[in-house]
């Protein structure tokens, strides 16, 4: 398996994880905005995360005319879940795309007209460090709502998949 798409499997071992905790949370504290998180939800982060995987590799890198996702649409946990479904979808075919390619620069265009050349591996980590980032951020919120999440770290997955 191609090194990149082992990696991005593990990445989506550890959202599962969260997706699973946050499936044990009211719907009402999903999407609750958290004043110390500067209004975010944890709904919103989660949606930020996929914009992010979208707006990179699907609009930037790839030149894919796709929209943007619009949080105040997802009202669910399950709703996440199929935004996800297509983020990899579209994660995968970035992976299929640049395979073998990581280091060649390549042209991105920006929405105010820039345009820049990046390298895919730069693209793939900046997504994926992205989404790492936020799921702490995810975490807190949990626990400042009042919920104990459960370990979402690698090396609790990688603990489960070696027994």
């Amino acid at each position: 398996m191609e090194v990149f798409a082992s990696q991005y499997h593990w990445i989506k071992r550890t959202r599962e994880a969260l997706f699973t905790y946050c499936e044990t949370l009211p719907q009402e504290d999903y999407v609750k905005e958290v004043e110390n998180f500067a209004g975010d939800s944890i709904r919103n982060l989660h949606a930020h995360v996929a914009d992010c995987y979208l707006t990179w590799l699907g609009i930037r890198a790839l030149g894919k005319p796709i929209s943007h996702v619009q949080p105040e649409a997802v009202h669910t946990v399950q709703d996440m879940r199929e935004v996800f479904k297509e983020t990899d979808a579209l994660v995968h075919e970035f992976l299929n795309e640049f395979q073998g390619n990581w280091e060649e620069a390549v042209p991105v265009s920006f929405a105010n007209g820039d345009k820049a050349k990046i390298t895919p591996l730069w693209l793939f980590t900046h997504t994926t460090t992205h989404e790492f980032h936020h799921k702490g951020q995810i975490v807190k919120i949990g626990r400042q709502l009042g919920y104990v999440p459960p370990d979402t770290d690698l090396i609790e997955e990688f603990s489960r998949s070696t027994v």
